[in-house]
Parts: structure tokens; C-alpha cells; sequence
């Protein structure tokens, strides 16, 4: 069990492709995203915070922190910032709330990774691709991220990158790692999740 970093789900956004409905709670081979994620980092993270500005579809997570964004319309940023000012540890593991097929073993690794190099976010890289939603954020990033998002941006999360010391921790791009990074951005990828799931 971790003590020191939260584990941060995000389940906001606009959804439109799902005509609004919230992403986590998509069921894929019958069970939604949100407790697929729960499942796989309840016994990594000893605190897990749930954001969301929809608080009455998660009543079922009453054991979790549920926490809805203090700046509004801000994107993942504003999550990660709600999540900051919420969180009783020194850094946060994000997550984005339609990523069905997390890894226990990659979470860990990232985790390690982040222990020994100091930065203030870590994020893994496959190739030139990056996760910034499966990612290490350390809370001292607040005053910048604040200063950040009450200035005229567009909220880019790569963007705000540009601010912090950034560490990227590369993967080879197996099977495994890339199924650990899918996420749900629209009706045709529930079908490729279920046939993967049903292979495991």
C-alpha cells in the first residue's frame, strides 16, 4: 500500500460522443469503468479521491473522497487542482475516468520510477506518445497551477507542462502497455475493450 501519493480518478468532461453521458460509468462486459479502475487501484493507493461535478452518480463510492472542481470548465487541470487542495499526500496519481484496462503492474513501476527521480510530474512516454492522465503530479505544483488557471489559456495540460520539471518515463510499446492505456473516447472503442478483456 502506498502512504504517500493519492490515487485521483477524474471522471468529468464533456462526453459528448456518449450524448453526455459520464464515461465512467460505461459498463464494459458488465461492469462499469469507474469500479474497474476502483478494483485495480484500491489496494495500491490508501486514499483515492473521485472528481467529478456529477457527485449523485458515484453515491455507490461513499468510501472514497468525491470532489467536484473549484474552477469550473478548466478541463483535467481543474480536476488535478481540486484534487490537490483535497489530498493529505505529497503527490497524486492521476487517472482519467474512461481508462478500463489499468495496470497494476505499470501503476507500481510508475510509482517507483517517480520515488527515485524528483521531479514534479512524471509522466510515461510510448515513443513520442504521452499519458498525462495516468500520471504523477507532486502537490507542490498548486501556486503554479492556480497562477495558471486563473490566467487567459486555453487549459492545455501540455501547455502547463512547459512550467513544471517534467520527467518522462519511457516504455517499450508491448501489447500489455498499450492495452494499460486505452481509453474510451468513443462508441467504437467499447468493443475493442470487451474483446481484450474477454482474451484476459
Amino acid at each position: 500500500m502506498i502512504h504517500n501519493i493519492s490515487g485521483v480518478i477524474l471522471a468529468g468532461g464533456a462526453n459528448k460522443r456518449f450524448d453526455g453521458m459520464t464515461k465512467a460509468n460505461i459498463v464494459i462486459n458488465g461492469k462499469t469503468i469507474m469500479s474497474r479502475i476502483i478494483d485495480t487501484i484500491k489496494d495500491i493507493f490508501d486514499e483515492i479521491i473521485i472528481v467529478t461535478n456529477t457527485p449523485e452518480e458515484f453515491k455507490e463510492y461513499i468510501n472514497y473522497q468525491i470532489v467536484n472542481d473549484q474552477i469550473l470548465k478548466a478541463g483535467p487541470l481543474g480536476g488535478i487542482h481540486a484534487a490537490i487542495k483535497t489530498s493529505s499526500k505529497e503527490a497524486l496519481f492521476v487517472f482519467a475516468g474512461d481508462m478500463p484496462l489499468l495496470d497494476k503492474k505499470v501503476i507500481i513501476r510508475q510509482i517507483e520510477f517517480y520515488k527515485s527521480h524528483k521531479c514534479d510530474i512524471l509522466i510515461p512516454r510510448i515513443n513520442t506518445y504521452i499519458e498525462p492522465l495516468h500520471a504523477i503530479y507532486n502537490i507542490s505544483i498548486i501556486e503554479t497551477l492556480e497562477d495558471y488557471l486563473t490566467g487567459d489559456h486555453d487549459y492545455a495540460v501540455r501547455k502547463f507542462y512547459k512550467r513544471q520539471n517534467v520527467r518522462y518515463m519511457q516504455l517499450k510499446g508491448s501489447e500489455e502497455i498499450n492495452n494499460a492505456f486505452i481509453n474510451i473516447n468513443s462508441p467504437a472503442d467499447i468493443p475493442i475493450a470487451e474483446k481484450i478483456l474477454g482474451i484476459g
